[in-house]
């Protein structure tokens, strides 16, 4: 059963230069995350080429195998949240999945045309991915001072992103150095992998980072839910996952509105991620001034312009800007946040586990939501579907506005020790 408890905390506060920064951990994880998402970034660059262009697959084909193993990776979220529970190891359980989705650029490579060998290296990657995310996420809050996680999601995130605006350039400069050698980028991206779970083993600090506590079992891996914080602020992620376009969706638009031609079009997403890698960390840092409901909220009220945008006749170039523009906002004002607002709601020995929930229910709800909006797309056409989607989402904000729980303003003070007595409000018994 979940009991409320209160823990003791600190009550003289941490120097002021102290709060405005970001822990070693952070920093180090951050570059992890840069090397690694400049390997799988380069993979996913391609990777259409590869499969359509290259060994002749049918887009359906390929659609399907890429619908598939995004589901199943927000399955294997709750898995690695779970192990690294149970264990308190949360860097080994996110070394794993940085190894299984390194070891998968190999796979690829000698799969060669096979269809199967191709399947299972690409779940090899999702699967690594999902193991990994919520370990990492835990690491981050439980080495961050609870008045500034918004920052540190914010560079952490900022350093990813900065991998994944390099990974597609390093890919593309490989293909056209070595006459579309696909075998090339795979080499590269695997070896880039490698020296990711290096940099994971060497730079951050290991051990465990909390006691293993009682009820750790596979059936109460939705335990954290009974807290009612957690649970209306899953509920309100999915909410809003359910009426989110996916990025693909909104640069297919986006090539049809502007008519422009397709050897640019793999270079839609880089405003968005330039966008991301700018506001990143300041997004973040106002999180931690005002709240995280507002920002988190305000990110998903930015598509609504975006959506009108793709509906309303303006230039191309006006298209161009602010369509990305306003993704890489979203984005920025989401995804970290999400997890710092998330974080303190959870006790220490059940974060990786929490926030793979809430990571989980707003990915599962996104996948439907793609699936909705292609279907409306292909039954009623682009601008039906685009309708339909900006009156679900004026609706889901309204409805996560009163769904998310109201922040205690935070403490601040310093980041907790690993091994230092739980401080959260909660335990399980």
């Amino acid at each position: 059963m979940y009991l409320a408890t209160t823990g003791r905390r600190d009550a003289s506060p941490a120097p002021s230069g102290a709060r405005r920064r970001v822990s070693a951990t952070v920093l180090a994880l951050g570059t992890v995350s840069l090397v690694t998402d400049v390997s799988s970034e380069m993979v996913t660059a391609v990777l259409p080429l590869y499969l359509v262009v290259g060994l002749g697959l049918t887009p359906l084909q390929f659609g399907f195998l890429d619908g598939l193993f995004t589901g199943a990776t927000a399955l294997v979220r709750l898995a690695g949240g779970h192990a690294a529970d149970r264990g308190g190891h949360h860097k080994a359980v996110a070394g794993t999945g940085y190894a299984l989705s390194a070891c998968s650029r190999l796979a690829l490579l000698l799969a060669g045309g096979a269809t199967g060998g191709i399947a299972a290296a690409l779940a090899a990657d999702r699967v690594g991915k999902g193991l990994r995310t919520a370990p990492r996420d835990a690491l981050i809050t439980l080495d961050s001072p609870p008045d500034g996680l918004g920052r540190a999601f914010g560079v952490h995130r900022a350093m990813d992103t900065t991998g994944a605006l390099l990974g597609p350039l390093a890919a593309f400069a490989l293909l056209w150095a070595t006459a579309d050698a696909y075998d090339a980028v795979f080499v590269v991206s695997f070896c880039t992998g490698l020296l990711g779970v290096l940099l994971l083993v060497v730079l951050v600090p290991g051990g465990r980072r909390e006691p293993v506590g009682a009820g750790h079992r596979v059936r109460d891996l939705a335990a954290p839910l009974r807290l009612p914080g957690v649970r209306r602020t899953a509920l309100a992620a999915a909410l809003l996952g359910a009426a989110t376009v996916g990025d693909a969706f909104l640069y297919l638009l986006l090539q049809q509105r502007t008519e422009l031609a397709a050897p640019w079009f793999p270079f839609l997403p880089l405003g968005a991620a330039a966008t991301y890698l700018l506001l990143a960390v300041p997004a973040g840092h106002l999180a931690d001034r005002i709240g995280r409901r507002r920002p988190f909220l305000y990110g998903h009220a930015a598509l609504l312009p975006a959506l009108g945008l793709l509906l309303a006749p303006v230039p191309a170039a006006v298209l161009l800007a602010a369509v990305p523009l306003l993704t890489g906002v979203f984005y920025a004002a989401t995804d970290g946040v999400l997890m710092a607002l998330t974080g303190p709601l959870l006790p220490p020995g059940r974060r990786a586990g929490g926030l793979a929930l809430v990571q989980t229910a707003q990915a599962l709800a996104k996948v439907g939501a793609a699936a909705g909006f292609g279907a409306a797309w292909t039954l009623w056409g682009p601008t039906t579907a685009l309708l339909l989607t900006l009156t679900a989402l004026t609706a889901a904000l309204c409805g996560a506005t009163r769904l998310l729980p109201a922040e205690p303003h935070p403490e601040p003070g310093p980041a907790p020790s690993p091994s230092a007595p739980p401080s959260a409000k909660g335990s399980f018994t």
